[in-house]
């Protein structure tokens, strides 16, 4: 009994000297000297290709609404005519408007003549007034003025004859440019207005699609990288056998209140029959920044709830470096902030590697 009892006595003062040196091994290991690969970086301008989808949109596209409330009379197209500059394509009828231009037309004729025989009178007592005394100075100036009150009411017949033929033309609906008809939403008979009145839909819709534009909205951070005349290639998305070009043509100048994006076309070179509006386009766009910037590798940079840093090595000790992100290639993303060329950052950085972390003397050292 008594070998057991001293048996015991031997394991537990074993166990509290094994305790304190498993401690001290385990406190030594922070204090090591920590082993990262790093890397030296220096600036580069490469071609950074941006992938958008945009749509393609006819040079010229413009809907027809009626000016007057009427009704249609005549129609000469229809979904897929071809129409010239000039062309009748649709007559309205408004048989008040009609009405209306007819007693224009008579008032004004009836004024003509009142002007007519009041200037008569007129030429006829000033040649008379040529005999000294024969007429009174008061009968010649009432004569004038009533020659120019005839003459003022006669222009005034006149314009508002004028004004209702103008309106009358409206009658008659031409194609404003040369193009096809790509919409058409009323009948013969139908009860036509101007738009939000008579009808929410256009008469008709003519395109231009001889020359055609692909839309794009450009990305806030990626629009200083594009000018005019900067070439893009795409494709269709159903014709995915086939590649096309176009050339910068136009941009906006300004972004987009709800995507922060800015509006660009670039025109397609060449006529392509199997194109038409509305198709959806995968474009790609080459960014060229105008000098050499910092490209780092996706694994060095990191994005944490305290910022975006990279990890740079100063007398082996880490030091985070604040960058803000630019553009982004396959492994590699742009990065701007207090860096110079040869700094040596960490390969892999994570949040876990702390500030002021030991490094060794790096290891298979790459450059950027």
């Amino acid at each position: 009994m008594k070998i057991v009892y001293y048996i015991l006595i031997g394991i537990v003062f074993a166990s509290c000297n094994s305790t304190p040196q498993k401690e001290e091994k385990m406190a030594a290991i922070p204090m090591m000297m920590q082993s990262f690969e790093t890397i030296s970086i220096k600036k580069s301008n490469p071609l950074v290709p941006l992938k958008l989808a945009g749509e393609l949109i006819s040079d010229r596209e413009t809907s027809i609404y009626a000016k007057v409330n009427s009704y249609v009379k005549k129609m000469s197209v229809d979904i897929g005519s071809t129409v010239t500059a000039g062309q009748v394509i649709m007559v309205l009828e408004a048989p008040e408007i009609q009405a209306q231009l007819a007693a224009a037309k008579s008032k004004w004729k009836a004024q003509e003549a009142i002007y007519i025989a009041t200037k008569s009178n007129y030429d006829r007592m000033f040649k008379a007034n040529e005999t000294k005394g024969a007429i009174a100075k008061d009968a010649l100036d009432q004569i004038t003025a009533r020659k120019l009150s005839d003459q003022a009411q006669l222009e005034a017949a006149k314009s508002t004859y004028q004004e209702i033929q103008v309106m009358s033309d409206y009658l008659i609906i031409r194609a404003p440019f040369n193009g096809i008809v790509a919409e058409r939403n009323v009948d013969l008979g139908s009860y036509v207005g101007p738009m939000g009145k008579g009808s929410d839909k256009p008469l008709l819709v003519i395109q231009d699609n001889k020359k055609l534009r692909i839309s794009l909205s450009i990305p806030e951070a990626n629009t200083p990288y594009l000018k005019l005349g900067d070439s893009i290639h795409f494709k269709i998305n159903s014709i995915p056998n086939k590649k096309y070009m176009a050339k910068i043509s136009r941009k906006s100048g300004v972004l987009d209140f709800k995507l922060r994006s800015e509006k660009i076309e670039a025109d397609i070179l060449q006529t392509h029959k199997e194109l038409k509006p509305l198709m959806v386009a995968e474009a790609m766009l080459p960014l060229q920044a105008n000098e050499a910037t910092f490209f780092v590798p996706k694994t060095a940079l990191v994005e944490s709830n305290t910022g975006i840093y990279v990890i740079r090595i100063e007398n082996s000790l880490t030091k985070n470096i604040p960058v803000t992100k630019g553009r982004a290639l396959a492994d590699q993303v742009e990065v701007f902030g207090e860096l110079n060329e040869e700094d040596k950052i960490l390969m892999k950085a994570t949040e876990e590697i702390l500030e002021g972390t030991n490094i060794k003397k790096q290891k298979n050292e790459k450059s950027k």
